[in-house]
């Protein structure tokens, strides 16, 4: 079983992308696997992450989201290309869901739209005109429902495409080497 390490998440802000780009780039023999084998072997914070798990993610993207370990590797991958957009509005239209309060649901719903469904939005998720309208008009009487087809667009663009291309990743393809090597151990 490969080891993984749990450690808190690091911003990086745009300017330093390149620095840290470059640093990788000049660490010789610090590939991804080798760095994963290093903390396994010497990390008293650690979860264990198996192999079969880590196949079970190529399966589908539903079960690659219902893996802790599998849903944050997959948003890391997201963010490597610039599209997390897509899993954060996926998660967050899975918590207001679950809101019960309908002045809750109501401030939630707005945010939601100012945030990744108007027009320029910060995060705005590419969904097509027909659905932004519809959206635009339940939120102003805001049921638990009113995110689901721009849910389901973001979810089947995922499936589609940014998942096939995880699999196909350096990041999926180096964590699934190194649980096997971990394995043969």
């Amino acid at each position: 079983m490969l080891i993984l390490v749990t450690s808190p998440s690091r911003k990086l802000h745009p300017l330093n992308i390149d620095m840290e780009d470059n640093r990788r780039k000049q660490t010789k023999g610090c590939d991804l696997r080798s760095r994963l084998q290093r903390r396994s072997s010497h990390a008293p914070n650690t979860e264990r992450l198996s192999t079969e798990e880590i196949i079970l993610w190529s399966q589908s993207l539903e079960r690659l989201l219902t893996s802790k370990y599998g849903m944050a590797t997959f948003q890391a991958f997201l963010k490597s290309e610039f599209s997390d957009e897509n899993i954060e509005f996926w998660l967050i239209c899975e918590d207001y869901k679950k809101i019960k309060s309908s002045f809750r649901l109501s401030c939630r719903a707005k945010k939601i739209y100012k945030t990744f469904i108007e027009a320029e939005a910060p995060k705005e998720i590419n969904i097509d005109h027909k659905t932004r309208d519809l959206i635009g008009q339940n939120v102003k009487t805001p049921s638990t429902v009113c995110f689901d087809e721009a849910q389901r667009i973001v979810y089947s663009l995922m499936e589609k495409d940014s998942y096939p291309r995880f699999l196909r990743s350096n990041i999926y393809r180096t964590l699934l080497d190194s649980a096997s090597d971990y394995t043969k151990m």
